[in-house]
């Protein structure tokens, strides 16, 4: 166990830090600025190429990490809660929650409709709560830094400062849940060859804040003038350490702790989150054997896109001195300047072999075609190896819509390993809020929006925390068409007679055009006409 003081977690900081180093070529620090230039195009960095040449990036990088993120984010996930040991009924779901609210008050004894009333409840709570925190937007970060750090991070903790906007007692009540993503440099695992997060001995998480916001924070929690000046002898800022492992409570369960550090003073001493999961979900992209961290693809595209870089720029540097080739000057017989300047008159001294021989264009090197096509098999041949080839990426051309989708649903499979790695992701996200919800909430009301509008139902956390909670997260299937696509494939079948006029307004995508289902094409069809046209 790590011992609570600020030179020994200083001193397991330092260590995750060495042991990040030692990870790969590069370690985990320098590769992620290697590896983030490459992501935004700073591709010349460090080439020293100079400023006369035009230094062209294709930036294949981005385009295969945007297409694969997309790819991810494109289906959203639907939550569902289960409670071990408990049948879901599907029978339940069929009543309103809202005329099946839950019963805290009569028994201590929790009956098995009310444990399926609150698997809904916590299954609706989550979508409220996604929205509030937009959850979205902080997967989608997640998934960009495990692209280019290899390890995504998103952190929940508990801010009591949130107006809730309910009431106990005539009394407003405050504090909920807040969601942060962390970058992986700042985050270290007390044992790093343990991928399981649960079995961390501990966590730490580094920040740098003011020493002004420190002493206060070390103020709020008992510190004394000493210790407010020794975290102020530091400087204008400093680097806290928030320190997370787990105990054994007074009930003889284990729960986590949290403690902060400066490197010279205790800012927070050791609390009782009273939370039972590490409040952290880890994303890897690609997984490092026996490590908590993961690898970027980047790191291994880089030489790829460094050789396209120099392919292409050499191109375009060949087609520039062929058009404007480098000149020679007798300067024995031009006394003037030379520029390249179209129609400028050159005074020549001297005799009509002077003026022959007075300038002279150096004919530069040719360039084949097969230079060209070298570059585009490159570019073509990385990204298949990547999964991001011409049909996933939408670039290919099929005969009909049905054999776009086989070749575009083939295109895309190696990234279900992906996506099911980041379907547990999600679960661990969702297992996190839950566990804040019971342990934290206590007694109050959460907002609920459903068939019935919004409403809040009576919540109590505390009722619920013997429960053994699980999660599945399921993708929402997606739209496998684009707009355009459908009415391509709609047209299609218009024009085969499979589908009739009314059929094919019917199914047109939503929106596309205004009181689409006001028109009216029966009487046309009993007339006998084909459907050859629109």
């Amino acid at each position: 166990m790590i011992k609570l003081t600020p030179s020994s977690v200083f001193e397991e900081y330092k260590k995750s830090i060495n042991f990040k180093n030692s990870i790969g070529k590069h370690g985990i620090f320098e590769q992620a600025v290697i590896n983030e230039r490459f992501y935004v195009g700073d591709q010349w960095h460090g080439a020293n190429c100079g400023n006369r040449r035009p230094l062209v990036r294709h930036n294949i990088i981005k385009r295969i990490g945007e297409f694969k993120m997309a790819q991810i984010l494109a289906s959203p996930f639907s939550v569902k809660y289960g409670i071990n040991g408990v049948p879901r009924l599907s029978s339940a779901s069929k009543v309103p929650l809202k005329n099946r609210a839950l019963n805290i008050k009569e028994s201590k004894n929790i009956g098995n409709d009310e444990l399926n009333n609150l698997e809904d409840v916590l299954d609706k709570y989550y979508l409220v709560t996604s929205k509030r925190l937009h959850l979205n937007s902080a997967f989608a970060a997640a998934l960009k830094d495990a692209y280019i750090f290899g390890t995504g991070i998103v952190y929940t903790y508990w801010d009591g400062r949130i107006q809730t906007g309910t009431v106990k007692n005539s009394v407003p009540i405050t504090g909920d849940i807040k969601t942060e993503v962390l970058d992986v440099r700042n985050v270290s695992f007390g044992n790093p060859y343990e991928k399981d997060i649960e079995k961390q001995p501990f966590i730490i998480i580094a920040s740098v804040k003011s020493t002004d916001d420190i002493a206060k924070m070390c103020l709020e929690r008992g510190g004394d003038e000493f210790a407010l000046n020794r975290i102020c002898s530091l400087g204008e800022k400093a680097t806290l350490l928030t320190l997370l492992y787990k105990a054994t409570d007074a009930d003889g369960k284990e729960t986590v702790m949290c403690a902060k550090f400066t490197e010279n003073e205790t800012v927070c001493p050791p609390y009782n989150t009273r939370l039972r999961r590490f409040p952290l979900a880890v994303f890897r992209w690609d997984d490092l054997k026996s490590t908590v961290y993961g690898e970027s693809e980047i790191t291994h595209i880089i030489p790829n896109q460094i050789a396209i870089n120099r392919m292409i720029t050499a191109n375009v540097w060949a087609a520039i001195t062929m058009g404007m080739p480098l000149m020679l000057v007798n300067g024995d017989t031009i006394e003037g300047d030379i520029t390249n300047d179209p129609g400028q008159i050159i005074k020549v001294f001297g005799t009509n072999e002077d003026v022959a021989g007075s300038v002279k264009y150096v004919t530069p090197p040719d360039i084949t075609s097969n230079f060209g096509n070298s570059v585009n098999t490159l570019i073509e041949t990385t990204l298949t190896q990547c999964g991001a080839n011409e049909v996933a990426l939408g670039d290919s051309k099929a005969d009909n819509m049905g054999a776009l989708s086989i070749m575009r649903s083939a295109a895309t499979m190696p990234l279900n390993l992906i996506k099911e790695n980041f379907k547990r992701f999600v679960e661990e996200v969702a297992l996190i809020w839950a566990d804040f919800w019971i342990t934290q909430y206590g007694l109050r009301k959460i907002k609920i929006n459903d068939d019935s509008g919004i409403w809040y139902m009576p919540f109590n956390g505390d009722r619920y925390k013997g429960l053994t909670i699980s999660c599945s997260a399921e993708v929402v299937p997606a739209p496998e068409f684009t707009a355009k696509e459908s009415i391509s494939l709609l047209t299609e079948l218009l024009e085969k007679n499979i589908i009739t006029k009314k059929e094919f307004f019917e199914r047109l995508p939503s929106g596309l055009i205004p009181d689409c289902e006001t028109i009216d094409v029966s009487p046309i069809e009993k007339k006998g006409e084909t459907n050859d046209g629109i």
